[in-house]
C-alpha cells in the first residue's frame, strides 16, 4: 500500500481549517492542523511532511515568514499558499519565497485538491527525471540509497544514521544544518544523550570527509553543522 501524503496545513481561521483537514482526509491525505506559524514550523521540525499548505495572514508567525523558514530546511517540499489577499505583489513574494502555487480565498476544496495533485504530478515527474539520491560534492560521490561514499577508489560503507545525518548535511550543503533539526528528523527528539550520539556520528563523518582536503564538516556554536564543498 503506497504511503499517504503527509500535509503540514497552517491555517488559523479555525472553522476552515478544520473542513480542509477533514476535506484532505477523506481524499487520502494525512494532514496536520496547526493555528499559527509558529506551531507549524515547530511541527515541521519534528515531522516528516511531502508537502505544506500555508496562509499567508497568521499569527505570531506569518505564511511568507514560515516559508523562509520552512525552505532553510528543505528546499524541495511543495508550498502552496492560500490568502484573502489579491494584490499582485503579494503573490510575486508568494513565488520569490519559494512557493510552487497560490489560491485566493474564497475557493472551492476541487480547485485545491486540483492545485496539489497537478503539483505532486510535477514533483514526481521531477524526481523520475533525476537520479537522486546521488550526491557529488569536492571529489567525493554519496550514493544514499545503497549507503556507500565514494573517493576516488576509496569506498566507505556507512551505517543507517551516517547516511541519514549525511544526506541532511548534503541537501544543506554549504549552509548551516540546525542541530535540533537533525537530532529531531534522525532520532526523534533533541535530547542530551541524542545529541551526545549525533556528535560521535559527525566525527565519524569527519574521518571519511578527511581525504579531500577541500572539504569541510564545521561545527557552528550553539547552531549545528556546515558541510562546506565544491558543487558538481
Amino acid at each position: 500500500m503506497d504511503k499517504k501524503i503527509n500535509i503540514l496545513l497552517a491555517e488559523d481561521d479555525k472553522n476552515l481549517g478544520n473542513i480542509l483537514k477533514s476535506y484532505l482526509g477523506a481524499k487520502g491525505f494525512e494532514a496536520t492542523l496547526c493555528e499559527n506559524g509558529k506551531i507549524a514550523l515547530d511541527a515541521f521540525k519534528r515531522g516528516d511532511f511531502d508537502f505544506a499548505i500555508l496562509d499567508i495572514m497568521m499569527p505570531v508567525m506569518d505564511g511568507f515568514t514560515l516559508a523562509k523558514e520552512i525552505r532553510k530546511l528543505d528546499k524541495k517540499i511543495p508550498l502552496l499558499f492560500l490568502t484573502a489577499k489579491v494584490m499582485q505583489e503579494d503573490r510575486i513574494q508568494g513565488f520569490e519565497m519559494g512557493g510552487d502555487d497560490y489560491l485566493t480565498k474564497p475557493f472551492s476544496m476541487e480547485e485545491l485538491l486540483l492545485r496539489i495533485q497537478a503539483i505532486l504530478r510535477r514533483v514526481d515527474q521531477g524526481k523520475h527525471n533525476h537520479q537522486d539520491p546521488i550526491y557529488n560534492f569536492g571529489k567525493y560521490v554519496f550514493d544514499y540509497d545503497y549507503q556507500v561514499l565514494k573517493i576516488g577508489k576509496n569506498e566507505y560503507k556507512l551505517t543507517s544514521k551516517e547516511a541519514d545525518l549525511l544526506k541532511l548535511l548534503c541537501n544543506n550543503l554549504n549552509e548551516v544544518l540546525d542541530r535540533s533539526v537533525a537530532l529531531t528528523k534522525i532520532w526523534g527528539d533533541d535530547s542530551y544523550f541524542n545529541a551526545r550520539s549525533m556528535d560521535v556520528y559527525i566525527t565519524k563523518l569527519r574521518k571519511y570527509l578527511k581525504d579531500d582536503p577541500k572539504v569541510e564538516l564545521l561545527n557552528v556554536h550553539s547552531v549545528g553543522f556546515k558541510l562546506i564543498a565544491p558543487e558538481n
